[in-house]
């Protein structure tokens, strides 16, 4: 091991062996990981690389450790023993005494995995049909599968989303949700970053290790555009890097048991909205799907805000399917416990799994990727008279792109060369969105550090 003098801040040249599936990739996919040319899949396996070796990262800004780490690089070889990977330029801060975080080391390796398999069956020649519905869950199920996060138990997986950028108050509060989850040996499942998605799996580890719970799950699930931006937390053992952001929240859904919503910005509402929407379709009417939306009592005008658009966009039927509870972290908790203990139920009932919900409808319009383009953004239908299930779409659509200008680097490259995106619907509706991401602006829910410049223009 070498640390270069060159280096902006220090760094370690180095190489490791990962344990677990990567000594069965084949010399194909190995090679297409090898892959160096502009913009192919090595610029993208080392992004991600980057964002897991900067763990813990205190920033959002999806290229802040790119500036910080220019001259890093990883290589994949395949050997007679497995694969090696080899670091160039790799941040300090990822190693021990020279020696690499085994955590870190672990959560590396599925990057690897993740992208290979990636490459391989959804590539253009992969044998995977994309153009369907059942195709699609086919290849969220094998991207799960092939990450051994799919366990035959008993179900007890619960999904826990909220914004990055939340303060002291709520971030103690998701913790001690996470605890009390914990207890009742309940594991977490979230979007692997700081904040809301950290606070619970925290909670939970004390939690277990007290229950002496010693196999429990801290499954952390990411998109790679998303990924450098909400570096995975220290806490996540499981880690899953879906292709997009739609197979992301798909692969939620299909995991998940339960789930738990704490304050969070756009990425928040994006979830909300999305999962609404799949609930709303009379084929899942009678679906158990606990849903908990929950934060300190300070944060319970956030929810009554929320609830506010939920109701004057989807109506009265999608606030049938969400609780709130603020202030309350042991009733959270015992309210998705006999949640779960439903979904148990209902599995046997239906002879459906326990580890991934094969029955929950996920029509081909929240499959598809959404690219949010200046013109896609544009054209969403915002409007009412369409059947709730469908304006959900469409609302969903408007908050990943809002994401995308936020913290992915494709869509803040085209805020920076075409100037905001324009939303455009019902003036009814558009000023209740308005007031909703106004109040997300000043919360601090967009960003954590700096002043925030709107990615958006929303237009009645």
């Amino acid at each position: 091991m070498t640390a270069p003098a060159n280096a902006t801040l220090p760094t370690i040249d180095t190489h490791i062996y990962p344990r677990g599936g990567l000594d069965i990739l084949s010399r194909a996919e190995v090679a297409e990981l090898a892959d160096a040319s502009a913009g192919g899949l090595h610029d993208l396996l080392r992004r991600c690389a980057l964002a897991v070796l900067t763990s813990g990262s205190a920033s959002d800004d999806p290229r802040a450790a790119q500036e910080l780490y220019p001259d890093f690089d990883i290589q994949v070889h395949q050997q007679d023993r497995g694969v090696r990977i080899d670091l160039h330029h790799a941040p300090a801060l990822a190693f021990v005494d020279g020696r690499i975080i085994r955590g870190v080391a672990e959560l590396l390796a599925a990057v690897v995995r993740d992208l290979a398999y990636t490459a391989i069956e959804l590539g253009a020649d992969g044998a995977r049909d994309l153009s369907s519905s059942g195709g699609i869950t086919d290849a969220v199920f094998g991207l799960l599968r092939n990450a051994r996060v799919l366990e035959p138990a008993d179900p007890n997986l619960v999904v826990c989303w909220g914004g990055h950028s939340i303060n002291r108050e709520e971030y103690m509060y998701t913790k001690e949700v996470g605890y009390q989850l914990g207890l009742r040996g309940l594991d977490i499942c979230t979007g692997c970053g700081p904040g809301a998605m950290k606070g619970p799996m925290k909670g939970a580890t004390i939690a277990h290790a007290k229950q002496r719970h010693r196999r429990g799950r801290y499954i952390g699930v990411t998109e790679p555009g998303i990924i450098a931006a909400e570096s995975p937390n220290p806490i996540v053992n499981h880690l899953v890097i879906m292709p997009d952001i739609e197979k992301r929240l798909e692969a939620f859904v299909r995991l998940g048991h339960g789930i738990v919503v704490f304050p969070g910005g756009v990425g928040t509402a994006e979830e909300i909205l999305y999962l609404l929407g799949i609930l709303l379709r009379e084929e899942n009417a009678g679906v158990p799907f606990p849903l908990v939306l929950t934060g300190p009592t300070a944060s319970a005008p956030y929810f009554e805000q929320i609830d506010k658009f939920i109701r004057l966009t989807l109506g009265e039927a999608a606030t049938a399917r969400y609780t709130i509870i603020t202030g309350d972290p042991v009733e959270v908790a015992q309210r998705m416990a006999v949640g779960v203990g439903k979904v148990r139920e209902h599995r046997l009932a239906q002879r459906d799994s326990f580890f991934f919900n094969w029955s929950i409808n996920i029509p081909l319009e929240y499959q598809r990727p959404f690219v949010p383009s200046h013109e896609a953004m544009a054209a969403l239908d915002l409007h009412q008279g369409r059947k709730p299930h469908e304006l959900a779409a469409d609302l969903r659509r408007a908050f990943s792109g809002i994401v995308a200008g936020n913290v992915k680097e494709d869509g803040m490259r085209r805020i920076e060369q075409f100037g905001p995106f324009e939303i455009h619907g019902d003036p009814e509706m558009m000023a209740s969105l308005d007031a909703l991401l106004r109040a997300f602006v000043e919360q601090r829910r967009m960003k954590i550090a700096g002043d925030y410049k709107p990615c958006y223009r929303v237009v009645a």
